[in-house]
């Protein structure tokens, strides 16, 4: 019976364990939970064996299987409150803005409202349009003015917001006829080339480009040859800035974001240093690696579009850098001193929608740049 038993435990406990394993395989934790799980299911096995061999009585047994089981209990403690730490310090994220604020038609909603009736409308063939997150607020006061008044969910309508690289990629396979974002990246003009398909793009709005720093590091401002250096791994050091003697770890974004194309521009051809990013094991198997989100640690630098980072993500963790000793103010954006400002743009690509003309136009007329303004962007005829 004892040798049943123990085959018996092994099959079971051995399957459960293989199962916990490929599911904690296809997730992003794998690298820590498969060999804690495969750990944890081998320590049951001879655990429940040994209870069906009566050896609990000795001393040195029962010693080993409490250090065991302690030290899975630390493993698994220490390595989510290491997770939840780093959670905690992911302050510029887009998971830290709910676009459900910005619905159209909705009750209370923050997306700017005309007071006057919009001078162009829409009834049917509603143009689709997706875009970049920070740049939500102003379609979606677009579609409040111009659309009629119906339901848009984030998820799947008229009026979507799939970030910028996804937004493109829709726009390319003819999923969506608008998009808005900062300017492509030259890769994906290269794929809207091999695609045979003419974008169009149509500035609606500026934007300062931002570097920001945790609240408490002493450094307040930098020159556009400090950004450079530092991205580029010349400037490996705060004390190098005049800053605290710690090592600086430079976040980056996606390829394809707007704002590691924005970066891009800044750097001005000099090669980018690799950005802070973490291997994960993929579902087929394979290790993946993914640029870290910005972790707001003191050392910490990383960027985004104004707006986004001081008006969407309000949580005061984060301090602006001035650039060439010009802050990143709306003001010093109109006045035009503050050295890195982009356009962002409504693109779009051969789409046969009738009403994009003139929706565009509408865009670019009083009425549309009031509510660029108004939602706290710069318009582009002011």
């Amino acid at each position: 019976m004892k040798i049943f038993g123990s085959i018996l435990t092994i099959i079971i406990i051995g399957f459960v364990g293989l199962v916990s394993t490929i599911i904690v395989a296809l997730t992003r934790n794998a690298a820590f939970y498969v060999p804690f799980v495969i750990t944890v299911t081998i320590g049951l096995i001879i655990t429940i064996i040994l209870a069906i061999y009566r050896q609990f009585h000795q001393k040195l047994v029962r010693r080993t299987i409490i250090i065991f089981g302690v030290s899975c209990l630390v493993a698994l403690g220490s390595y989510e409150g290491y997770q939840a730490y780093l959670r905690s310090l992911e302050v510029v994220s887009t998971q830290d803005v709910d676009l459900s604020d910005y619905l159209p038609f909705t009750n209370n909603t923050q997306a700017v409202t005309l007071e006057e009736v919009s001078e162009f409308k829409i009834e049917d063939n509603l143009p689709k349009l997706d875009g970049a997150t920070a740049l939500y607020p102003v379609y979606a006061a677009f579609a409040q003015a111009v659309y009629p008044e119906e339901n848009y969910p984030l998820e799947e309508s008229e009026v979507v917001s799939s970030q910028t690289s996804y937004a493109f990629d829709r726009l390319l396979r003819g999923e969506a006829d608008i998009i808005f974002i900062a300017h492509p990246s030259e890769i994906q003009m290269n794929q809207a080339k091999q695609r045979g398909l003419d974008l169009t793009l149509t500035p609606i709005g500026q934007e300062a480009f931002v570097f920001f720093v945790n609240s408490k590091n002493p450094v307040n401002e930098l020159t556009i040859k400090q950004i450079q250096d530092i991205y580029s791994g010349k400037i490996t050091n705060w004390k190098e800035l005049g800053g605290n003697d710690e090592e600086i770890l430079a976040f980056q974004r996606p390829e394809g974001s707007g704002s590691q194309t924005a970066l891009l521009t800044v750097m001005n051809g000099i090669p980018l240093m690799k950005a802070p990013a973490e291997e994960i094991v993929s579902g087929m198997g394979g290790i993946i690696r993914e640029t870290s989100n910005f972790q707001n640690r003191s050392n910490a630098i990383g960027f985004s579009f104004r707006y986004f980072s001081q008006d969407m993500v309000q949580n005061g963790k984060i301090k602006h850098i001035a650039i060439e000793g010009v802050e990143p103010t709306k003001k010093n954006i109109q006045n035009q001193t503050y050295p890195i400002v982009d356009s962002f743009y409504a693109i779009t690509a051969d789409s046969d929608n009738p009403n994009i003309e003139e929706f565009i136009q509408w865009m670019q007329s009083d009425q549309g740049q009031k509510i660029v303004d108004e939602t706290g962007y710069v318009p582009v005829n002011r």
